[in-house]
Formats: structure tokens, C-alpha cells, sequence
């Protein structure tokens, strides 16, 4: 995905985390993993935005309500992405999601073709795409995503921070 295909978004490179475009899908997938918690769900939200269509997918982590540990935000957001173009090929989308993937949604970004993926916190005890692993761009793998990580990091970082001190917090007065 190159500049020139964005540049009716703004004058900052897509590349900068301040992006006005990165900012305002981010604040969506932030109201997901809002949505998480109140869910009892581990807080993290993700949108994915066709660059024809606008936000085709939104979604949050429902691995305990569904029993599943696939169901993480990005799954189930490409999911739907991939329902709404009736493509498995998500290439003009770009996704965006409160926490750095780890290496099962990572592997799921290269197998869907999405181009961009930008991110709020980094994940350093499974981030796929930065902090250990790179495998959103691994040049031994078919398809290479851009990755634009630190939108909005404080606010994605503390969402689940505060989710986490709370159930700490819970367990520990039982």
C-alpha cells in the first residue's frame, strides 16, 4: 500500500502513528475492547476499513463466550471483512486493532492479504508483527503486511492494564 493510495487521508505519511486516519479507526476498535469488558472478556478490539467501502468489521476478543481460543478481535473481524467483500483476499483493507497480534492472527494477516496493520500497544509476551516475532514481514513467507504500531498505545495500554489490576483486585478479596 503506498502513500499515493491514502493521500486523499491527510498530509501525515501513513507510516506516522498521529495519522488522523490511524487515530479515528483506533478510537472504533477502542470502543470494542470497551465492549470486551463489559463482556468479562480480555479488552481487545479490532476494525478493519476497506479503502472503497469504509469499516466492513468490528469486533472484540470472545474467546471465553465462545469457548474458543481462536476467537480472538482480529479473527473474527477478518472473518467478517471476508464475509462483507465476499473475498478471502482483504487486500485494500487495512486493520486495526488495540493490541500487537500475536502469532496466530499474524499468521491469519499474511493468509488474508491485508497490507496494513496498525496497532496500539505492543505485546511483549506474544506480539507477532514488532516485539518478537516479524511475521507480518518475513520476506520467506507469500505476502508481507506494512505495520504502523504506538496509535493511541497509552489508551490501548491501560484498557487492558485497568481490566487486568480489576480481576486481581477481585480474586484477591475472595
Amino acid at each position: 500500500m503506498t502513500d499515493e493510495s491514502l493521500a486523499e487521508v491527510g498530509e501525515l505519511p501513513l507510516s506516522d502513528p498521529r495519522h488522523p486516519f490511524h487515530r479515528l479507526h483506533m478510537e472504533m476498535a477502542l470502543e470494542e475492547a470497551a465492549s470486551a469488558v463489559d463482556e468479562d472478556e480480555v479488552p481487545v478490539g479490532a476494525v478493519i476499513v476497506s479503502l472503497e467501502r469504509g469499516v466492513i468489521a468490528r469486533a472484540h476478543n470472545q474467546r471465553e463466550q465462545l469457548h474458543d481460543p481462536t476467537a480472538h478481535a482480529e479473527m473474527i473481524a477478518i472473518t467478517q471483512a471476508a464475509n462483507a467483500l465476499q473475498s478471502w483476499r482483504l487486500e485494500r483493507c487495512v486493520l486495526y486493532v488495540t493490541l500487537e497480534p500475536c502469532p496466530m492472527c499474524a499468521g491469519a494477516i499474511v493468509q488474508a492479504r491485508l497490507p496494513l496493520v496498525v496497532y496500539g500497544a505492543a505485546d511483549p509476551k506474544a506480539g507477532a508483527c514488532d516485539t518478537l516475532y516479524q511475521i507480518t514481514s518475513d520476506a520467506r513467507l507469500n505476502h508481507r503486511a506494512e505495520v504502523v504500531g504506538g496509535v493511541l498505545a497509552d489508551r490501548c495500554a491501560a484498557i487492558l492494564s485497568d481490566f487486568f489490576a480489576a480481576k486481581r483486585r477481585r480474586s484477591s478479596s475472595k
